[in-house]
């Protein structure tokens, strides 16, 4: 079945509702090269829909890397654990920046299935983070 096309204004929405960033990563959709995409957390091909309470702005790196998971598995709890959920959880519950602001931290086990799972410390994003400190725009306040 064909996918439903999710409207401007709905994305707009989205854009307005995740401060331009990626919901994970938090980079700043202004400073990537990277294109940005609107993420169902819950994908279609599991049931997931186009409602606007089941989508999510994410970096084409983050998107990609979840893809159509909703769990990876611990290796510690040998258990899976779901990723982090940007309409459900909040962000400053399940990660942290380091010291200098150029790495997150998960300071939960979602947490730290996320970053493991999505990279959100590659190389390319942790660059990024470095120039936007030095034009005062990183990291952002609601998440400190």
């Amino acid at each position: 079945m064909p996918r439903k096309y999710i409207s401007k204004k709905k994305k707009n929405l989205i854009f307005i509702r995740a401060k331009h960033r990626c919901e994970y990563c938090q980079c700043r959709s202004d400073t990537t090269l990277e294109t940005f995409e609107i993420e169902h957390v819950f994908p279609v091909g599991k049931g997931g829909n186009d409602d606007i309470k089941n989508l999510a702005l994410a970096c084409r790196g983050c998107n990609s890397r979840k893809a159509i998971r909703i769990f990876v598995f611990d290796k510690v709890s040998k258990q899976n654990i779901p990723f982090f959920n940007p309409r459900k959880d909040s962000w400053k519950n399940h990660f942290k920046w380091s010291d200098n602001f150029l790495e997150i931290i998960g300071s939960t086990t979602t947490g730290k299935v996320t970053v493991d799972a999505l990279q959100l410390n590659r190389v390319g994003v942790v660059n990024l983070r470095r120039l936007m400190i030095l034009g005062k725009i990183h990291p952002p306040l609601d998440t400190i």
